[in-house]
């Protein structure tokens, strides 16, 4: 696992030494991605440099460094990820290579002069972003993995294409120019975090999960993703050639495959353990990695004094019954607010999943002791575990078959029995709920379910909304049931967007490898081929994650509500954070600043304060985006 980064010059003006100073500089800002050492290869006569900072998983010896170049020199490498087939590639690569160390980078890279880059990425399994310089046809190909786990950013900025695995590698480079793109910051303020292919920068791009880019001096400008995997084609496959074995057959698939990918992703030179909170998928990831292991696996787990935010017993008891070395740790309120100033630094740029906090204070406690962990994530978009799924279903059936003149009706009954309870969270959910039953159509129920600030935005000057596949229903499944679509709408997006962002970000903070089993691409695969019957009973979901896990697991110990990772941001928000809130929201400042309409801003503020209306999630987006404006005091803004 590591940070990659560097830049393509097509100026013809710039020497090899400045090209290295350029990329090594690039290269610097992703230190706590790679602290184990850090290097860049330069060619002056193409203008192009590649940079990196390493941290070092497999073959520990300087012959897995990077930049790496393929055995004739044709292609150079940086690569952020794992490929946990490798070994299984070099087997159907050449005999004749020779191989100076055992690194997954040498097999790709061998796999490049073998088979192609694409090609060569297709049979891999694994989490990868990669750039790859081909000296050959002078060309650079950005490329990242199916799911969307590693995330790769890039831009062109006049003759200089700049890339790398954070926006703050870009932000390095002298030819860099960033302009506040509104229209990004308006998806902020609807989603919570910025999806792809935007970003908070004007002229910024995310590469799509699946999905490569090449550039070269007379293609950079026409330079377009094309997607080697896609979730819609796997989608589409599986619901036109759905399994055909019984229930049974289906879990015993299910557990083989997910036993196999857990397996491979124990494959490291360095320690490792898993998250562990006590619930269906960290859960079933730490048994199958149990089973696999030859001894205890190290489980960690993070727990608040509010009962409500409390997984810590849950997984005590998982722990217990697996056998686990586990370690807990009982996080003090002023631990988890002490994270909140590195958000800005680690996230790069603004993201409002306030999850983000606990998820960083566990990776923290795990890099105590290992410096690779499994993690669970992925479960819920594949096998129907979100409660909003059950919850929009059923409102989008009441949306279906109530008359529409009683709509408004309903709806004024919800607002007034949450306006009975302005504090409870359930007053809050009577109140979301009224503006659901306004929606047309179960496509615009969850799309309302799933959002935060609604139109007309509290942005000065009303900027467009930035491009977005959630907003694009042309992009989603035909023909499939309401909950299918959902899921996989969630699995293009929210998972790629907040929680695999959120992942990478505060594990890598920390210099911690998270490898995500339960997002296999194989799995992915076989989850789209399953009747939804077997996700779902039509309450609850995970029917067939349950099954797998109850072989390891009595159901007694992970059979639950969801509780999810949070925090009482509410709570916090009126206490100790208001300060620093009022602060960042101050009238003077956001008048000053020109990007937010101050009155609105502050009415939905003092709402929270007074206790007329629960307004967190909101709050913490514009709070986010304003914490990231101060650290980045020297960005140029519109």
């Amino acid at each position: 696992m590591c940070g990659l980064t560097g830049l393509v010059d097509w100026s013809g003006a710039t020497s090899a030494d400045r090209l290295h100073e350029r990329a090594a500089r690039m290269a610097a800002t992703l230190s706590h991605r790679g602290p184990d050492a850090s290097g860049v290869w330069a060619d002056a006569a193409h203008g192009v440099a590649l940079g990196h900072a390493r941290l070092s998983i497999l073959d520990l010896s300087p012959a897995g460094a990077q930049p790496m170049a393929s055995p004739s020199g044709r292609y150079h490498l940086v690569y952020n990820g794992e490929v946990y087939n490798h070994q299984e590639l070099r087997e159907q690569l050449p005999a004749t290579i020779a191989y100076r160390g055992h690194s997954d980078t040498e097999t790709l890279l061998a796999g490049f002069e073998t088979w192609g880059i694409v090609e060569t990425m297709r049979r891999s399994i694994g989490m990868f972003a990669i750039a790859v310089w081909d000296a050959q046809r002078r060309e650079l190909t950005l490329l990242r993995d199916r799911l969307g786990i590693k995330p790769l950013y890039y831009a062109l900025m006049g003759d200089v294409l700049l890339f790398g695995s954070e926006l703050k590698a870009l932000r390095a480079d002298e030819a860099f120019t960033g302009t506040i793109d509104r229209g990004s910051l308006g998806l902020l303020l609807r989603f919570n975090y910025i999806p792809t292919p935007a970003t908070i920068y004007e002229q910024v791009c995310k590469l799509p999960a699946g999905c490569s880019i090449t550039f070269s001096a007379e293609t950079r400008k026409s330079a377009e993703p094309i997607a080697y995997w896609s979730l819609r084609d796997v989608a589409d496959r599986g619901l036109a050639s759905p399994f055909r074995g019984s229930y049974e057959e289906a879990v015993d698939a299910l557990e083989s495959l997910l036993g196999d990918a857990v397996r491979r992703r124990l494959l490291s030179d360095v320690p490792l353990g898993a998250f562990l909170s006590g619930g269906i998928d960290s859960s079933l990831v730490t048994a199958l990695m149990r089973r696999a292991s030859a001894g205890p696996v190290k489980t960690f787990c993070i727990g608040f004094e509010e009962a409500a935010y409390d997984e810590a017993p849950f997984a005590r008891e998982v722990a217990r019954h697996l056998e686990t070395d586990h370690t807990e740790h009982y996080a003090t309120a002023s631990e988890a607010w002490s994270v909140i100033p590195k958000l800005p630094t680690l996230f790069d740029e603004p993201f409002a999943d306030s999850s983000q906090i606990p998820t960083y204070l566990v990776c923290e406690l795990a890099r105590r002791h290992v410096t690779v962990s499994l993690s669970g994530d992925g479960g819920d978009e594949l096998f129907c575990g979100y409660r909003r799924y059950f919850d929009a279903f059923r409102i989008g059936r009441a949306t279906r078959f109530l008359p529409r003149p009683m709509r408004p009706l309903a709806a004024a009954g919800a607002r007034f029995a949450g306006s009975l309870m302005p504090r409870s969270r359930f007053g809050e959910k009577l109140r979301r709920g009224a503006h659901l039953l306004l929606e047309s159509s179960p496509e615009e129920v969850y799309r309302r379910h799933m959002q935060h600030w609604r139109p007309p935005l509290p942005l000065v000057g009303r900027a467009p909304l930035a491009s977005c596949e959630f907003l694009d229903g042309s992009t989603w499944p035909a023909g499939t049931p309401d909950q299918l679509r959902w899921m996989f709408l969630d699995t293009r997006t929210y998972l790629p967007d907040d929680i695999l962002v959120k992942v990478d970000r505060t594990s890598m903070g920390v210099g911690l490898e998270a490898r995500v089993p339960l997002i296999d691409h194989r799995v992915v695969e076989f989850a789209w081929s399953l009747p939804l019957a077997y996700k779902t009973d039509g309450h609850t979901g995970k029917r067939i994650l349950r099954s797998v896990l109850e072989r390891h697991v009595p159901r007694n110990l992970f059979e639950r509500p969801k509780t999810g990772f949070g925090i009482p941001l509410h709570e916090w928000l009126r206490g100790p954070l208001r300060d620093w809130g009022e602060s960042l929201l101050a009238p003077d400042r956001l008048q000053r600043e020109g990007f937010f309409d101050t009155a609105m801003v502050r009415r939905c503020w003092d709402d929270h304060q007074s206790g007329r209306r629960d307004g967190h999630y909101l709050l913490w987006d514009v709070l986010m985006f304003q914490a990231w404006l101060d650290a980045q005091a020297g960005t140029t803004r519109s």
